[in-house]
C-alpha cells in the first residue's frame, strides 16, 4: 500500500470500522505483553514469596525504562501521523529516525549507570534485605536488554501511527512468546531462578528488536536510517510537547510503585501482615488489574492514529466520533471486567503465588480486597485513557500533561501517603480507586471546550 492509499483508508473508512481493525493487532500486542508479564509473575511465584517481591521492586525501573520508550515513541509518532495527514513524507522519515537513534542512546546510558549503582538502586526502589539479592541477580540481565527494549518501543509506536500496527504486533507478539517458553526451561531447566526470569526477558526484547527493526526496510512503512538523524530543537521540541504527557504518565506511574513499596513496607505491621507477603501481593494486583487496562490502552491506541491523520486533514468531525466510539467500547469493557475480576479474585491471586500456608494466606488476603476495591473504579477507566490520548494526540500539551499526572501524580501518590495515616493498610488499597474518581472529574473540566469545539467540527484551542 503507496503513502497515498494509506492516506486515503485512514480519512475516507468508517471511523467505527477503522478504529476496531487498527485496535486489533495493537491490543493483541498489550495483552500478549501483559501475560508474558504476568507469566514471569506466575513462574518466579513458584521459587517463594521474596522472589516474587523482588519482581515488585524490578518494576519502577521497568516502568521508567518504558516511559521514556513511549516520550520517544509517542511524541515522534503523533508527528509523524499529522505529517502524513498533511502528506509531508520527508518530514515523517526524519522525525522517525531521530527518536529512534535517540532513544538507543539513552538506553545505553542507561545500561551503563544501573550497571555501576546497582545494589543502591535496588535499596532505593524499596527493596529489604532479604529481597535485595534476588533483585541484583535480576536486574543484572535486565539492564542488558534495556537499549533493545526502548528503541522496540519506540518502532512499536512509530508503527501504529502510520497505521501498521500489525508489524509491531508480529514483533511484541513474537519476543513474548518466546518469553513464555523461556521461563520455565531457565527458571526451572537450567536451576537458575530468578535470574533465568530476568534472561529470559532480555532474550526477547533483543529477538522483537530484531524483528521489529527488519519491518523498517518495507517499501509501506517509514525507513530508519542514520542519515535522517536529525537532532535538531524543532524535532526535540515537537517530541517534548507531544511525548511529556507519555513520560509523565508512565514516569509517574513508576514513582507510584516506589511510594507503594515503601508505604506497604510501613504500615503492614501494623496490620500485621510480613513485608514481603504485602509488596508481593500489591504487585501481584498491579499484574491482573493492568491485563484489563492493557485492552483499553490498546484500544486507545487504535484510536490514535486516526485521531492524528484526520486531524492533520482537518477532518474533525472524524475525530470527534472516534473519540466516543471508543469511549463507548473501552467502558463496556472494563464494566464486565470489574464484575468478573470481583467475582473471581481469590482465585485470580492465589494462582500467582506458592509459598508456605501463612505466606500464602496473607498475599490472597492483601491481594484480594485490594482487587476489589480496585474494581469498582473500572467503568471510569475507559474516558480518562481516551480523554489523555485524545489532547496527547491533538497537540494539546498542557492539558494533556495535566491528565497524565493525575490518576497517579496529582492523586493517587499523595493519597497512599495520607490515606494510611487515617486508615492504615486499607489507606494504600484505596488509594487508586479514589484517585480514578477525582481524576474523572479533572478530566471532564478539561476536556469539555474542547470535545464541544469538536462536535461544532472547529479546531479545538490548544
Amino acid at each position: 500500500m503507496t503513502q497515498q492509499e494509506k492516506f486515503r483508508q485512514m480519512t475516507e473508512t468508517d471511523v467505527r470500522v477503522l478504529v476496531s481493525k487498527l485496535s486489533v493487532p495493537t491490543i493483541i500486542s498489550m495483552l500478549i505483553t501483559t501475560i508474558y508479564n504476568m507469566a514471569d509473575t506466575f513462574f518466579v511465584g513458584q521459587i517463594n514469596t521474596t522472589a516474587t517481591a523482588a519482581v515488585g521492586i524490578i518494576f519502577p525501573l521497568m516502568a521508567t525504562v518504558q516511559a521514556f520508550a513511549f516520550f520517544f515513541g509517542q511524541g515522534s509518532g503523533n508527528y509523524i501521523s499529522k505529517e502524513l495527514g498533511s502528506q509531508k513524507f520527508n518530514n515523517a522519515e526524519k522525525m522517525a529516525s531521530t527518536a529512534f537513534f535517540s532513544a538507543v542512546a539513552l538506553g545505553i546510558l542507561i545500561l551503563v549507570f544501573g550497571s555501576v549503582f546497582k545494589t543502591p538502586i535496588v535499596y532505593f526502589l524499596g527493596s529489604t534485605d532479604k529481597i535485595a539479592p534476588y533483585a541484583s541477580e535480576s536486574m543484572q540481565y535486565i539492564l542488558i536488554g534495556v537499549p533493545f527494549y526502548m528503541s522496540s518501543l519506540v518502532l512499536n509506536n512509530q508503527y501504529r501511527f502510520q497505521g501498521n500496527a500489525m508489524y509491531g504486533m508480529v514483533g511484541i507478539s513474537v519476543g513474548a512468546v518466546l518469553n513464555i517458553a523461556l521461563d520455565p526451561i531457565l527458571i526451572f531447566g537450567c536451576k537458575m531462578g530468578i535470574k533465568g526470569a530476568a534472561l529470559a526477558t532480555t532474550i526477547s526484547q533483543i529477538t522483537s528488536f530484531a524483528i521489529l527493526y527488519a519491518g523498517t526496510l518495507r517499501t509501506d512503512t517509514i525507513s530508519i536510517s542514520i542519515k535522517n538523524f536529525t537532532p535538531c530543537l524543532a524535532f526535540y521540541k515537537e517530541i517534548t510537547r507531544i511525548g511529556l504527557p507519555s513520560l509523565l504518565r508512565q514516569g509517574l506511574a513508576s514513582v507510584t510503585n516506589l511510594t507503594m513499596n515503601y508505604t506497604a513496607k510501613i504500615f503492614c505491621i501494623t496490620a500485621g501482615f510480613d513485608k514481603e507477603a504485602a509488596i508481593a501481593a500489591m504487585s501481584i494486583v498491579g499484574k491482573i488489574t493492568f491485563l484489563a487496562y492493557s485492552v483499553v490502552i490498546g484500544f486507545g491506541q487504535g484510536f490514535q492514529p486516526v485521531c492524528g491523520f484526520n486531524y492533520g486533514a482537518k477532518k474533525y468531525d472524524r475525530v470527534k466520533k472516534a473519540f466516543w466510539f471508543s469511549v463507548a467500547v473501552t467502558t463496556c469493557f472494563m464494566i464486565v471486567s470489574g464484575i468478573i475480576l470481583y467475582a473471581l479474585a481469590p482465585y485470580a491471586v492465589a494462582i500467582f503465588n506458592d509459598d508456605v500456608p501463612y505466606i500464602k494466606t496473607q498475599v490472597i488476603e492483601i491481594g484480594v480486597r485490594t482487587l476489589r476495591i480496585t474494581c469498582l473504579a473500572f467503568p471510569l477507566v475507559g474516558f480518562l485513557v481516551l480523554c489523555n490520548m485524545l489532547m496527547q494526540n491533538l497537540g494539546i500539551a498542557f492539558r494533556a500533561s495535566i491528565l497524565a499526572m493525575a490518576r497517579q501524580g496529582l492523586f493517587n501518590i499523595p493519597l497512599m501517603l495520607l490515606l494510611p495515616q487515617v486508615f492504615g493498610f486499607l489507606g494504600i488499597q484505596m488509594a487508586q480507586a479514589l484517585s480514578d474518581v477525582l481524576s474523572m472529574i479533572i478530566s471532564v473540566i478539561l476536556s469539555w471546550n474542547v470535545l464541544r469545539k469538536l462536535a461544532k467540527n472547529e479546531k479545538p484551542a490548544a
